[in-house]
């Protein structure tokens, strides 16, 4: 791709970003989330590969209805209370319609179907920005109006995405397919908490940028796109498959790394909140999760299974790695022990 149409479509998905996240118009925000659409799908399409063709027709359709019902929902409340202003969603049926197409932008079950095959169409800095950026605006509308959301059904949808996203994650090879389905529990847990505690929602989505962000450049340095390349990557660069583990560790959310922390504080505040069974489930949902998060950490560790490869051991990468992955990979694992500092600022 040109490298000034890179740019502008980088330019323009910051910008997108911005006017959504600080806007309090609906049609403003409407516009935004358009032009964030509108920019990341030339980047889904850059390769030209037919995958890469059938994500970017599935992303656009998936986004396009979504904003329709998004806009469809913000007029009905315009019509019904006469207020443009985001926080004012007032309308019984505009806030189930706007739920449905915040759920459709997020990936949230039942409406999750687009997310993985997406991600699997896509490079792996791409899948990067739609698991990580792509997902702050929508989350910025839900917080707020989380206020004039039905606990039950955001619960629900909670719930069945942490469930959803452990579950198929399982049988699952392909990373970025395993991440895409890693991405869908954390929503839950995001989710579940929005109404209580807005703050722990976007700590949660902060602290999970930085843990998939790690993940994502470094299978991106290694080249690692199935369970099998990972096998044999660690020949390449043991550093930072080593550190790669923990990362992984982090996000499926074991102490006394980073990813414990806002998973610790959620179940902590749905119990103060009286909703014991409901942290319950989550924590017992989060261990389906683990255990496709511990099969990445077997094999991105310098311990072969005992099943044979077809792949080539390579033992040098294309360039060297970034510094960016060892900041993040720092932040992955070392944040916890901060927590009081951080739960002062949230």
């Amino acid at each position: 791709m040109n490298p000034h149409a890179k740019l502008i479509f980088t330019i323009s998905l910051l910008l997108g970003t911005t006017i959504t996240i600080s806007s309090n118009h609906w049609m403003l925000a409407w516009t935004g989330l358009e032009i964030n659409t509108l920019a990341i799908i030339p980047l889904i399409a850059k390769s030209h590969h037919p995958r890469a063709v059938e994500a970017t027709i599935k992303y656009f359709l998936v986004q396009a209805t979504a904003s329709t019902l998004l806009l469809f929902s913000s007029m009905t409340n315009a019509w019904a209370t006469g207020q443009w202003d985001i926080t004012q969603m007032n309308h019984p049926t505009s806030c189930m319609l706007l739920t449905a197409a915040i759920a459709m932008k997020l990936g949230l079950v039942p409406f999750h179907f687009w997310f993985p095959e997406v991600l699997q169409g896509s490079s792996m800095t791409t899948a990067l920005l739609l698991s990580t950026i792509m997902k702050l605006p929508p989350i910025t509308i839900l917080l707020m109006v989380s206020n004039s959301m039905n606990p039950t059904l955001l619960s629900t949808m909670a719930l069945a995405s942490a469930g959803l996203g452990g579950w198929m994650g399982l049988n699952q090879t392909q990373t970025r397919k395993i991440l895409a389905f890693s991405s869908i529990s954390h929503l839950g847990w995001m989710t579940i908490i929005i109404i209580y505690n807005p703050s722990l929602t976007l700590l949660n989505f902060y602290v999970y940028s930085i843990m998939t962000a790690t993940v994502f450049l470094t299978l991106n340095s290694t080249k690692a796109l199935k369970l099998s390349t990972i096998m044999s990557s660690w020949t390449k660069a043991p550093i930072m498959n080593t550190t790669l583990m923990l990362t992984l560790l982090s996000l499926a959310g074991l102490p006394p790394l980073t990813g414990f922390l806002p998973k610790w504080l959620i179940i902590y505040d749905l119990t103060k909140q009286e909703m014991s069974t409901a942290a319950t489930l989550m924590a017992m949902l989060s261990l389906l999760g683990l255990f496709f998060y511990l099969r990445l950490t077997y094999y991105s560790t310098i311990t072969l299974p005992p099943n044979s490869t077809n792949h080539m051991k390579q033992w040098h990468i294309h360039k060297a790695p970034s510094i960016l992955i060892a900041i993040l990979t720092s932040l992955s694992s070392l944040l916890l022990p901060m927590s009081p500092m951080i739960l002062t600022i949230i």
